[in-house]
């Protein structure tokens, strides 16, 4: 390897040492001579023997240590790794090479802010080397330096055009960024450089997602498990993208579900350490990337907040590099706090296991940065699937699914799930409103202006048949508009994929407004003023969008289905006794929406009445919620502890 042609020298610190003398410093270099032959053949066993008789006679040569440190990174032994290149780093800081392959170990053992004082340095003393700038990109994203990530990344696009990593990760750093336009020309780009690269295949297919073309998306999944039937991200993305389809029959739905759980299947734990005793305070983990400001952390502040505490010892893990007031909030609800993002599964595995839940719960499911594959191999007696994801994990190793008996009729849902299911109460969900949201206004509509129907929820699940019933409900009230509002809308190339689609749905584009993301929260909340009746999406309801418009006064129209995906709305609406807003069929749906924009006084008064019947509903009866949450834990722990029992 050309990266160990270094100068035979031997640097030492100022600590008393005896340097080797001439024939020690010939049997070392013959040392390393044959561990470098054994390091380029691939013969990492013998390249460390050797390396590790040249440390013997030389502790202190930078040679020894860099070709050590090389030598255990190859063998993905990164705390070894680590500890060598540390020191040889220390002996030579102005070695470009050595700084980067330590902040790359650095990365990997998720020590980011190391890995990125290492990787700094090595851009610094190699400022042309596309490697060194792609690493820092990565480790700066992780960090949540987004800006200064994509600049990495570009950099080192820009050094290296032809190497598909480089804009692969520039695309993933966009992406998080909220640019899914410009993510998928970077995929594009990795695409091209390298076609058999199934990163830059799944990339593309994330971003053609971000992008809301749903089935290019499912087509580009499928292009990456051509090129490796085993990528397991690439299937579980493509799951989450199957439950915004039209024409998907929940049984052939399932099946994907379970060869997911098939695929990833693997020899899971059977026995435990936890001392089943049924009536013990509990270890309760929660696993997630999504505890900061997302919908998931908005829904499961309020359980912890009530949670029996002389019950319940809580474990937090969060898998995300932002950490923001809402993951403060919660770590302050936490006994045990960890953020796993960007560490192997193995060290996460580790972490998990010497914390020593009694149960697990996952938040995540098919949805992005999740640890499924991991979970495959029971990291915990009980393990429970909540709150995150509409539907089956599709692996055995997950023990029960929280939901409730709308969403998952008695004896129907059943038979569609690897888990069992458990109807913990009335609604699934516990609404925490925002501290910030705005009082309700009556909508424009009121003073003279047309009829504005709305709908925030993410464009991916507005298929087809969606815009065709809207189109049929701007056909029914005369001179109404639409608005449509999501992340994305403020792209251009976004807009104009969303307004073809809307001229292809015989929706004129001058009755549309598309809105993009606000700046906060607050502003956000505020835009529900604009319009006087929300819209939800099938078979994809909202969760988040519905509770936030129903809290701002607005009435929600939605569609019941024959899944959970697609009974969210019937839930929610259940919960706060407003049953008739709920749909049965497409016609149904644009009449109930027709009925409440026609009728201003019946409008005006359930907007009035809309925060008292949540404020009544289970939905903000965080106590009680919290008490059927927890108790239905407990019974999930009694029935191991039964089977435990009778093992023993």
């Amino acid at each position: 390897m050309s990266a160990i042609a270094l100068k035979a020298a031997t640097i030492r610190a100022d600590a008393p040492y005896d340097p080797p003398n001439r024939v020690q410093l010939a049997k070392i270099q013959r040392l390393m001579q044959e561990a470098a032959s054994h390091l380029q053949g691939g013969r990492l066993g013998p390249a460390a023997r050797l390396a590790g008789h040249a440390r013997a006679a030389a502790p202190r040569s930078f040679e020894v240590l860099w070709i050590s440190g090389v030598i255990a990174l190859k063998q993905e032994k990164f705390d070894e790794a680590a500890g060598w290149l540390g020191r040889a780093h220390a002996l030579c800081p102005s070695h470009g090479g050595c700084a980067l392959r330590l902040g790359f170990t650095l990365a990997r053992l998720g020590r980011h802010a190391d890995a990125e004082a290492a990787l700094r340095t090595a851009v610094a003393l190699l400022p042309d080397d596309a490697e060194a700038w792609d690493t820092l990109g990565y480790v700066l994203r992780v960090r949540g330096s987004l800006e200064e990530s994509i600049c990495a990344h570009r950099r080192s696009a820009e050094l290296l055009p032809a190497r598909a990593l480089s804009w692969h990760n520039l695309g993933n750093a966009l992406l998080f960024a909220g640019r899914p336009a410009e993510a998928l020309m970077a995929q594009e780009r990795a695409a091209q450089a390298d076609p058999a690269s199934v990163p830059a295949q799944h990339g593309r297919a994330i971003a053609l997602q971000a992008c809301h073309r749903i089935p290019e998306a499912i087509k580009a999944y499928g292009e990456a498990l051509n090129l490796n039937e085993g990528h397991h991200p690439s299937r579980s993305q493509r799951l989450m993208a199957l439950n915004y389809m039209d024409g998907i029959g929940r049984g052939e739905l399932f099946a994907e579900h379970a060869a997911f759980g098939a695929a990833v299947r693997q020899n899971p734990r059977r026995s435990f350490p936890n001392a089943p005793d049924a009536g013990r305070r509990l270890r309760v983990a929660f696993l997630s990337p999504d505890l900061r400001t997302h919908s998931v952390a908005y829904f499961l502040e309020p359980l912890l907040t009530h949670l029996e505490r002389s019950q319940f010892e809580i474990y937090l893990y969060h898998d995300h590099f932002v950490e923001d007031a809402v993951s403060e909030r919660l770590r302050l609800r936490a006994d045990t706090w960890r953020n796993f993002v960007g560490q192997q599964d193995s060290a996460v595995e580790e972490a998990i296991r010497g914390d020593g839940p009694d149960i697990l719960v996952d938040l995540a499911g098919h949805t992005g940065m999740n640890r499924l594959p991991l979970l495959s191999r029971r990291l915990a007696p009980v393990q429970v699937g909540y709150l995150g994801y509409p539907n089956t994990s599709g692996i055995e190793a997950m023990d029960y699914r929280f939901v409730d008996p709308i969403t998952d009729p008695q004896g129907d849902a059943d038979p569609l799930h690897t888990e069992s299911l458990v109807r913990f109460a009335p609604t699934a969900w516990a609404y925490a409103p925002p501290s910030v949201a705005p009082s309700p206004a009556p909508p424009p509509s009121h003073a003279g202006a047309p009829i504005t129907f709305g709908s925030f929820n993410n464009f991916a699940k507005v298929t087809d048949a969606t815009l065709l019933a809207w189109s049929k409900l701007l056909g029914a009230v005369h001179g109404s508009r639409l608005r449509i509002k999501c992340t994305g809308l403020d792209e251009a190339t976004v807009v104009a994929q969303v307004r073809e689609r809307l001229v292809r749905a015989d929706i004129e584009p001058g009755r549309v407004d598309l809105v993009g993301r606000d700046p906060g929260l607050e502003e956000h909340l505020a835009q529900y003023r604009d319009i006087d009746v929300a819209l939800d999406t099938f078979p994809y309801n909202g969760t988040t969008t519905t509770c936030e418009a129903l809290w701002m006064g607005v009435p929600v129209v939605s569609m019941s289905g024959d899944r959970h995906a697609a009974r969210v709305g019937a839930s929610l609406l259940t919960a706060i006794g407003r049953t008739e807003w709920i749909a049965r069929s497409w016609e149904h749906y644009v009449a109930i929406a027709a009925g409440l924009a026609r009728d201003r006084e019946g409008r005006q008064a359930a907007g009035r009445s809309l925060r008292d019947a949540m404020a009544r509903s289970p939905l903000l009866d965080h106590r009680g919620q919290a008490g059927r949450f927890g108790l239905a834990l407990r019974e999930c722990w009694a029935v191991w502890c039964q089977r435990a029992a009778v093992a023993a």
